[in-house]
């Protein structure tokens, strides 16, 4: 039984897939505690791969977005397999400190220790957490390398992080600004 915390079908808010239709399986459970997490870890539904196919496919996209909490303490072949031959296209989410199974055909890592066991990706995602921060990639290759402002909650110091960010994108032109678009234009 996986322990899935909610599945919901939107847009992809953030990444290189923004404003794609996807269904998301937010799972339960991390082995980190980030202050910023939006994963209530005390809610969850136990549910078999076959119950988890059953409620995505009730949606008309086929690209699937495993994310949490930190999806890679549960997904396997099994749930992978399961995905793809209901014709999905799999994304997770990662934190990197958990191996993934195989198969999985988008991977974004978010790493917020400098402890990795994901070292290759698709897209590596930083949270630019203060104006001073300085992004590095820990030992991770991507495709990809994203820097996303962190949404703080203090409005001043987010302007201030957006501005950091932006200058830093322009200065590091290997890296990509990564907007939180769902938040900014009201969606889940």
């Amino acid at each position: 039984m996986y322990r899935v915390n909610e599945i919901f079908y939107s847009l992809q808010g953030e990444g290189l897939n923004t404003g794609r239709a996807a269904v998301f399986v937010r799972f339960s459970g991390c082995n980190l505690s980030c202050a910023f997490c939006d994963t209530d870890h005390s809610r969850s539904t136990g549910m078999t791969a076959d119950d988890i196919v059953r409620e995505a496919s009730i949606f008309p996209a086929r690209f699937v977005i495993l994310t949490g909490g930190e999806p890679a303490l549960q997904v396997d072949d099994l749930l992978v397999e399961a995905l793809h031959g209901a014709g999905f296209t799999v994304a997770v989410e990662t934190n990197g400190t958990h191996a993934l199974p195989k198969g999985i055909d988008w991977v974004t890592v978010s790493p917020k220790t400098a402890m990795v066991e994901v070292t290759r990706c698709n897209e590596l995602k930083l949270l630019f957490t203060s104006p001073d921060f300085q992004p590095s990639a820990p030992g991770v290759q991507a495709d990809h390398y994203l820097l996303q402002p962190c949404d703080t909650g203090d409005a001043s110091l987010n302007q201030a992080i957006m501005r950091s960010a932006v200058e830093y994108v322009k200065q590091h032109p290997e890296w990509r600004l990564s907007l939180q678009t769902h938040k900014m234009a009201g969606f889940r």
